[in-house]
């Protein structure tokens, strides 16, 4: 039977001015890539074994594990079948991706799957810092779930400054064996995902000694549990972590060693090695250590931060373009919500830099994969550009994605606080992306470092890398007359990052000519630092949006609708941090008006296209999960269909009521 779409949805998508399927087709990278996404969601959500049957808030802190291991189990089986009938060329990892941490899997394990550090970080970093030998020893049973592996870096007492933790490995000549142990209680692995119960190996990050000398942090591959029965290995202490925001199907555990003994080829030595009698051989470069976290990080900008934005968006504008409240002007009705500027102020500005990261995401991937290729070949180059770039692009990215899930949430009022809304856990969900690969301040002053050099670099003549070349000139870009077309915005935001850089740059060595330690100026200034690297991060942001606007081969209409998006970000941006626009670029307290016409205009052009701008993003009921965005409007239906699903609602007298309300009511008689 078709169903009706609601009426006033179906006028939204009648207004719009482009092609919808001409913008999902140029978001996905092409037609055939739409077609091939399509059909692989199609696979895996159709099957009925991977439904629920009592919704996941329902289910108590260990059913929802025992139900995403069950999931992640028929999923995998369905992968080995994917691949043998699937004549598209379908990627393997790019099949995980969707399955962990993309569009499926977050529709089919709400909160996170215990498999996902196996295919992100198990399996990456034994084909980047394992040996040929050790690829071949462990990739394949890894990649055919023989084994199932994690990631343990974090400690109870270190996270982000990984050269402090404290596990220790040591090199015992005699019996070429390693010894790990933990010799502290802050020096237990704390939140690798999948550690608690899942796996059976791990890699272990732990701080290498060998003929009595310490060389600093190590990978090496640690078997936590047998192969047949599970259970923990001799000195291996494990368990998971306990309950948490959300992602609690993710099982994030504990470990601690007690003499653990592991072979000596168990230690990654692509880069650094240990030889039969201790002798330590040192990597050509420590910092391809870091390989791992670099790429989760790249990923958490690509895949993650714009399907958050994405789909809060999808929801909302949906929402608000069936819901009807107030009035407008009295007696003339109620009319959708969407048309309240104030709600649109709220709304349109996710849809927008959602795309704004995607298409960063898509510089930050084509770089990530151009310097990986080069390290093969001892190019190190631009390794300092890409963690930089890495660092920032996460920190900056995540914090806006739990920003616009909540301003999302709150525009569609109490309906979002709901569940079924979806939005609670989406914001657990983007939350949770603002600490883990490294606490966002924390990686802030990492490309702060970066940027200091870099202004040092520049004002000694030297050359610069791309996404930093504009320290030479920012300072020449001002203008006599300020003006809203997207070159000039371009320079302002240009000379914000510069002007905060170059402060910086001049605070820190004014403290230092004061008498001050190196260390101590930095952290006197490390407020400044961090605001810096962010006005930095959202000048490449909007530079890449430009660019993408200006190169695409797109019809016009789509174009337009595009620069306005752009336009949008800018405006908002600028509004937001208007006082160092004000103190760095050649705006002035005159222009401000013109900011915000400029926004208001941004907020009319996108409001007849907003649906079709949501539609374009083409997520399935199913991946979305909320009652509030369900493709044909039909919301109020979906509230209630959701509500008798709880458990409360399945007889018409609790047993409570029974138990306690009743004689409690004839006590008071």
């Amino acid at each position: 039977m078709k169903i009706k779409v609601n009426e006033d949805l179906q006028k939204e998508r009648e207004k719009c001015t482009f092609n919808i399927e001409e913008l999902t087709y140029f978001l996905d990278g092409g037609a055939d890539k739409t077609f091939s996404r399509r059909k692989l969601e199609s696979f895996f959500l159709s099957d009925l074994n991977l439904k629920d049957e009592i919704p996941m808030e329902y289910l108590s802190h260990k059913e929802r594990y025992e139900a995403a291991v069950r999931k992640s189990c028929i999923l995998f089986k369905k992968v080995n079948e994917w691949q043998q009938n699937d004549d598209s060329g379908s990627n393997s990892m790019d099949i995980y991706k969707s399955l962990l941490g993309g569009s499926v899997g977050s529709a089919i394990i709400k909160d996170g799957s215990p498999f996902a550090v196996h295919y992100v970080m198990f399996i990456p970093t034994i084909m980047g810092q394992g040996t040929l030998e050790q690829q071949g020893e462990w990739v394949g049973r890894a990649f055919s779930n023989q084994i199932i592996g994690t990631y343990a870096q974090t400690e109870l007492g270190h996270g982000t400054f990984i050269r402090g933790l404290e596990t220790m490995c040591t090199y015992d000549p005699a019996t070429e064996e390693f010894v790990l142990n933990s010799p502290t209680l802050t020096s237990y692995k704390w939140w690798p995902g999948g550690l608690g119960h899942t796996c059976n190996y791990a890699v272990v990050i732990a701080q290498l000694y060998t003929q009595g000398k310490c060389h600093g942090i190590h990978p090496f591959i640690v078997q936590l549990r047998d192969e047949e029965t599970w259970e923990p290995m001799p000195g291996i202490k494990i368990g998971e972590i306990g309950s948490k925001l959300g992602m609690n199907s993710t099982n994030n555990g504990y470990l601690a060693f007690d003499n653990v003994r592991i072979p000596r080829m168990n230690m990654l030595m692509k880069n650094a090695q240990v030889l039969k009698d201790g002798t330590y051989k040192k990597s050509v470069n420590d910092k391809l250590t870091y390989g791992t976290m670099i790429f989760v990080r790249v990923l958490i900008v690509r895949d993650l931060v714009s399907n958050y934005i994405s789909k809060a968006a999808i929801i909302a504008t949906r929402y608000s373009s069936v819901r009807r409240q107030s009035e407008l002007k009295p007696g003339a009705g109620e009319p959708q919500i969407l048309d309240y500027q104030t709600q649109q102020y709220k709304i349109f500005p996710a849809i927008a830099i959602s795309l704004a990261y995607k298409f960063a995401a898509t510089w930050l991937w084509n770089v990530y994969n151009d310097v990986t290729s080069k390290l093969e070949e001892g190019d190190l180059e631009r390794l300092p550009e890409l963690h930089a770039m890495a660092c920032c692009l996460k920190a900056v990215s995540t914090a806006d994605a739990a920003v616009a899930v909540t301003t999302c949430r709150l525009a569609c009022g109490g309906h979002g606080y709901m569940n079924c809304s979806n939005f609670p856990n989406m914001y657990a969900m983007a939350s949770a992306t603002e600490t883990y690969e490294g606490e966002n301040t924390v990686l802030l002053l990492q490309t702060a470092r970066y940027l200091m050099k870099a202004c040092q670099d520049a004002k000694s003549g030297l050359k610069l890398t791309e996404t930093i070349s504009y320290l030479n000139n920012f300072k020449s870009l001002r203008r006599n007359n300020w003006s809203t077309d997207l070159d000039c915005i371009c320079n302002a935001f240009l000379q914000v990052a510069g002007g905060k850089i170059e402060n910086c740059y001049f605070s820190i060595n004014k403290l230092i000519n004061s008498g001050m330690s190196q260390e101590d100026a930095w952290n006197e200034t490390s407020i400044k630092l961090s605001k810096a690297t962010e006005a930095h991060c959202r000048a490449f942001v909007i530079q890449s949006f430009i660019t993408t606007v200006k190169t695409l081969q797109l019809s016009s209409e789509l174009i337009k609708i595009l620069t306005v998006l752009c336009k949008l970000v800018c405006a908002h941006w600028m509004l937001n941090q208007m006082g160092d626009f004000l103190q760095y670029s050649n705006l002035k307290p005159t222009d401000i008006p013109s900011i915000q016409s400029l926004l208001e205009e941004c907020l009319k052009q996108i409001r007849p296209n907003a649906v079709g701008l949501v539609d374009s993003f083409d997520v399935r009921d199913e991946i979305l999960g909320s009652a509030l965005g369900v493709y044909d409007g039909n919301v109020y239906e979906r509230l209630i269909e959701d509500a008798n699903k709880s458990p409360l609602n399945q007889v018409p007298v609790n047993e409570s009521f029974h138990k306690y309300l009743k004689p409690y009511l004839k006590s008071n008689l």
